[in-house]
């Protein structure tokens, strides 16, 4: 299965994103009203970058308070990983585990269409093998 199948009810949804120039400050404060993790960058319609909850705690402990005035361009963790929509879902969460991050943008035709998190794939995956196991279950009752 792809990564198709997991954003296909989202086509044409907003993704929540933030451009480079945009304050740390004003990223966290999108992150907190939003209840999201991380947000992609984007400068000039492309993603340039994610940032992170990570982010905001390694540039705290780093640097304290004055980093939340910087632009999200310097404080960013870019270049940003991607996936594009024909990756199987498999792939992308090996690459998740292996890069150690937990979110992706989705691109098709070198746009991003969607941003997923590592608990949309895990939540696809569990599902599928609940719908495989009563199936399973089922014929195991009529054989």
């Amino acid at each position: 299965m792809t990564i198709a199948r997991i954003i296909e009810g989202r086509r044409g949804a907003e993704v929540i994103s933030s451009e480079s120039n945009h304050t740390m400050r004003e990223a966290v404060t999108l992150l907190a009203d939003e209840r999201i993790g991380a947000v992609p960058v984007m400068r000039g319609g492309s993603v340039v970058g994610i940032f992170s909850e990570r982010d905001v705690i390694y540039k705290l402990a780093q640097e304290g308070e004055a980093c939340l005035n910087r632009p999200l361009a310097e404080v960013m963790t870019a270049p940003p990983i991607t996936v594009e929509t024909t990756t199987l879902i498999n792939d992308a969460l090996a690459l998740m585990t292996r890069r150690r991050i937990r979110h992706l943008p989705v691109m098709e035709n070198g746009a991003m269409v969607a941003f997923i998190s590592i608990g949309d794939l895990v939540k696809y995956h569990t599902d599928e093998v609940e719908h495989e196991a009563e199936a399973l279950r089922e014929y195991i009752q009529t054989a």
